[in-house]
C-alpha cells in the first residue's frame, strides 16, 4: 500500500475531538481512529485484571496477554477488548478517573504508538485524534490540527454529557477534574500534551459543533487540495 494520508487532531479533554473527528471523517470519506478510546480500553483491562494504574510493568503484561482492536466495520469504529465491544463501558467515570495515569507509563505508550501506526499502515486515509498524534505518533502527518477551548467550556460540555447519560455531577467537580487532567497530560514525561509544530489551531469555545466541523473541513481541503481534484490520494469530492 502507498503511504497513508493522515490528518491528526490533538487537544485537551473536552474540546470535542472525538465527535468532530467522526463527523469530519464522514464528510471526507476518511477512516477515523479514536486513540483515547484505546487508552481507555487499557484502563478497563487494568480494572478487570486487578492491576494498579501505577504499575506500568503489570499493565504491559496484561496488554501483551490481551487484544485491543478497532472494528472499522461500524461508524464510528468500535473499540473491542478480546473481541467484545467496550465502547460504552470505557466512557464511565471509573475509567475516566484513571486513564490519564494509565497513559503516563512508558510501557503502555510504546505499545499504543506501535498499535496506532499499525492501524495507519492499513488505511489509505485516516483521521486520528488524541493527545500526541501530531507530536509523537505521526509528526510528519499531512495535516496536524490542534483543538482547544476554555476549561470552563470544556467542563460544561462534559457535565452536560454526564447529566444526559443519567450521571449526577457537580460542575465545580467536573471543572476541577478537567484542570487536573490538563496538568497531568501536559506534565507527563511520555507523550505530553502539546500543540504540534506547524499545526492548524482552532479554539472551539464559542463555536457550535457544526461550525467546528466546517472549520476543520476547510482546513483539510485547503491543505490537501488533492481531495477535490483526484490526485491519487482517494478523495472523492
Amino acid at each position: 500500500m502507498s503511504a497513508s494520508v493522515i490528518v491528526t487532531i490533538d487537544g485537551p479533554a473536552g474540546t470535542g475531538k472525538s465527535s468532530a473527528a467522526a463527523a469530519l471523517s464522514q464528510r471526507l470519506g476518511f477512516d477515523m481512529l479514536d486513540t483515547g478510546a484505546m487508552y481507555r480500553a487499557v484502563a478497563l483491562l487494568a480494572i478487570e485484571r486487578g492491576v494498579s494504574e501505577n504499575d506500568g510493568a503489570g499493565l504491559a503484561r496484561v496488554m501483551d496477554a490481551s487484544h485491543i482492536d478497532v472494528d472499522f466495520s461500524s461508524r464510528p469504529p468500535a473499540i473491542t477488548l478480546d473481541g467484545r465491544d467496550v465502547g460504552q463501558r470505557i466512557r464511565q467515570v471509573d475509567i475516566t478517573g484513571i486513564v490519564s495515569r494509565i497513559a503516563s507509563h512508558h510501557e503502555v505508550r510504546v505499545r499504543m504508538v506501535d498499535a496506532q501506526r499499525a492501524v495507519a499502515a492499513m488505511h489509505a486515509r485516516l483521521i486520528t485524534e488524541g493527545r500526541d498524534q501530531g507530536t509523537v505518533v505521526f509528526p510528519t502527518a499531512a495535516l496536524r490540527i490542534w483543538l482547544d477551548a476554555r476549561p470552563e467550556t470544556r467542563a460544561r460540555r462534559r457535565a452536560d454529557e454526564l447529566t444526559a447519560s443519567g450521571v449526577a455531577v457537580e460542575f465545580a467537580t467536573v471543572l476541577a477534574d478537567i484542570i487536573a487532567r490538563d496538568a497531568s497530560d501536559r506534565g507527563r514525561a511520555e507523550g505530553p500534551l502539546a500543540c504540534p509544530v506547524g499545526a492548524v489551531c482552532l479554539d472551539t469555545s464559542d463555536l457550535s459543533f457544526a461550525e467546528v466541523v466546517d472549520e476543520l473541513e476547510r482546513a483539510v481541503r485547503a491543505r490537501l487540495p488533492c481531495l477535490s481534484v483526484g490526485c491519487g490520494c482517494g478523495g472523492s469530492r
